[in-house]
């Protein structure tokens, strides 16, 4: 069997280059693309029974241990995002004059640092927590997300 060389593609000069159909300048900036790959990758599905779960634990009379206050705290943070992401897509705040004080608190809380003694730290875990909690309640009573018991009924947020 004999092989046969096929001449390149880029050999014929006399077709016009591909070019490509968005002007460079239009591109998107490669660290914007970043960022919001990024932002996708750390994306997490709306889990209504695992708030309340965390909700629960920090809240509860026994504190939670020492070493998983760190742990606990940032899902707290985490939720909030997630919850004034919701509450800013549906628009909760022009509907609801409650929802402007809930997710100014809920920003607010979870910029502060967590403080370096435990009890003081617990005792922010449960301002995030109340935190999450009132808020996703407002969000569930606006039905800007469906709450933990319709998710079991197969509903979707």
């Amino acid at each position: 069997m004999t092989s046969v060389t096929l001449p390149r593609r880029d050999a014929n000069t006399d077709r016009p280059r591909w070019v490509h159909p968005v002007e460079p300048a239009r591109l998107p900036d490669r660290a914007k693309v970043e960022a919001a790959l990024t932002a996708v990758r750390a994306w997490r599905p709306y889990d209504g029974d695992a708030w309340l779960d965390d909700v629960a634990d920090a809240l509860d009379t026994v504190p939670p241990p020492e070493d998983l206050v760190d742990e606990l705290a940032q899902r707290l943070r985490g939720y909030l995002m997630q919850l004034v992401g919701y509450a800013a897509t549906s628009e909760v705040e022009k509907r609801d004059g409650r929802a402007t004080r809930l997710i100014a608190r809920a920003r607010e809380v979870r910029e502060e640092e967590l403080p370096g003694d435990y009890l003081k730290s617990v005792l922010h875990l449960r301002r995030m927590g109340w935190a999450v909690n009132e808020l996703h309640d407002l969000l569930t009573e606006l039905d800007a997300v469906k709450g933990p018991d319709s998710l079991k009924e197969g509903g979707a947020p």
